[in-house]
């Protein structure tokens, strides 16, 4: 599609969707828990006015970034190691393949018996949801190093360290992008529902207390302020990414007008 078209078209399938939300709100469901738009939009800039709102966002993008971050450097470097030495990769496959499609919410439970409601509790459950992907996209993207390259680097006399920073890790990044760009929006899902169902800061616990107290204006109104979060964060990786990755081949022909 044109690029010119695409803001237009954009802004009317959220005018469509509104649309469509306040249709159902005044008609089949008039009356009932789902609020109008102008009433969510009403009780939104309440929120906006209000130092407890601002107060809850900010606990929410901390403890997600600061996961995601931790996730990151945690994934990468032992992607690395687990890559670089296929014995290790073997070895570790089994565990990993076993970690991987067991949700943190799963073990939110017992990470809330051992922390408790707080920040190191959303903290540990984002790094648990977000290193694991990390970790088997970086095992991926430096398996996937092409050998002929890898030959040729040790041909010229490059050391394991050299071979690394000029070989394995740029061929591995597109890999690594791709894992950033899947867990910054995952982080910011799993942080919520830290505060939702075990009572962790932020958001989450926030969205709890409004449903708890039946007051649903103000409930879908951070829903609303999710679904922005959620736009912005994976916005921000994708750019982050094509910034990054502007000397892979695969980018420069997405970046190619």
């Amino acid at each position: 599609m044109n690029r010119k078209l695409r803001l237009p078209v954009s802004a009317g399938g959220v005018a469509a969707a509104l649309a469509l939300w306040q249709l159902i709100a005044t008609g089949p469901m008039a009356g009932g828990p789902l609020p109008t738009v102008a009433d969510t939009f009403a009780e939104l800039a309440g929120l906006l006015a209000g130092g407890a709102f601002w107060a809850a966002l900010a606990d929410t993008l901390v403890i997600a970034l600061a996961g995601l971050a931790a996730a990151a450097a945690a994934g990468v470097v032992t992607g690395v190691l687990i890559g670089s030495f296929e014995p290790v990769r073997y070895a570790t496959a089994a565990v990993l393949e076993f970690l991987k499609p067991i949700p943190p919410i799963v073990i939110l439970p017992l990470v809330v018996l051992i922390f408790g409601p707080t920040t190191p509790m959303s903290w540990f459950l984002v790094f648990f949801g977000c290193v694991l992907p990390i970790i088997m996209q970086t095992v991926a993207g430096v398996h996937d190093a092409d050998p002929v390259t890898l030959d040729t680097a040790r041909s010229y006399g490059l050391g394991r360290v050299e071979i690394l920073a000029r070989v394995t890790l740029p061929s591995a990044m597109p890999f690594i992008g791709t894992a950033m760009r899947v867990a910054a929006p995952a982080a910011l899902i799993i942080t919520v529902v830290a505060g939702l169902l075990g009572g962790g800061p932020g958001l989450g616990r926030s969205i709890y207390q409004a449903q708890a107290s039946g007051d649903y204006p103000v409930l879908y109104a951070y829903v609303v302020v999710l679904g922005v979060l959620g736009l912005a964060f994976q916005g921000a990786s994708a750019l982050a990414e094509r910034r990054l990755l502007h000397w892979h081949a695969s980018y420069r022909e997405v970046l190619t007008p």
